[in-house]
Formats: C-alpha cells, structure tokens, sequence
C-alpha cells in the first residue's frame, strides 16, 4: 500500500493585493505555486497508479485535486495582482512622461511654446 503525503507546506494563503509588495516577490510567489502544483499532479498520476484499492484511490485523487484547485486559486490571484501592478506601473510611465497631457503622444506635430507657427493671411 502506498501512502502519499497530501499537505503542502509551505503554502501560505496570500491576503488580498498589498501595495508594498515588490514584483519580484508576485513573481517568485507565482513560481513556487506553479512548482506546488506540478508536484501535486505528479502524486495524482502516482495515485492512480498505485496498489491501492479504489475506493482509497479515489479519497486521496479527491484530496490532490481540491489542493490543486486550491493551489490554482491563488495562483489567478496573484496572477491578476501582478497584471494590476503592471497596468498600474504603465500608468504612471505614460502620465509621468507629460504631465500637462498625458493622452497625447510625444511627436512632431504637437506644437510647443517654442515651435508655434503663425500663419497670416
């Protein structure tokens, strides 16, 4: 009979978007989920094809799945926190860039102060 360990450790149920996490730190916290449930479907694959019996097979299948169901879970949520972040970061770089007109794009034909041509007729 073979007994596969169903808690994952490590896993740290993460809160709601912080503003003070960093991206590196979405980013390693997304890595070590997906690393989590790449585990998690190896002991699925094992429990199927273990010497267990079937009714015992199908406990521990359930318990993996809702892990990884868990898992994948937190994974969209960091995921989402991370694309917000970047949105976010994009923002900023396009209104800090021209502060008095942030939906215009720099070019040649915007005029300035210095390069206004009066046309006279």
């Amino acid at each position: 009979m073979t007994t596969i360990n169903t808690s994952t450790p490590g896993v740290s149920q993460s809160s709601s978007a912080s503003s003070s996490s960093s991206g590196s730190d979405v980013s390693s916290q997304i890595s070590r989920l997906t690393n989590q449930i790449t585990k998690l479907q190896q002991q699925l694959k094992e429990v199927t094809n273990s010497d267990s019996s079937a009714e015992e097979k199908q406990k521990q299948q359930e318990q993996i799945q809702g892990q990884i169901e868990m898992l994948q879970a937190q994974l969209a949520q960091l995921q989402r926190q991370q694309a917000e972040e970047a949105a976010k970061k994009q923002q900023n770089s396009n209104s800090s860039s021209n502060p008095s007109d942030p939906k215009v794009a720099d070019g040649v034909n915007r005029p300035t102060a210095e390069n206004q041509i009066n046309v006279y007729i």
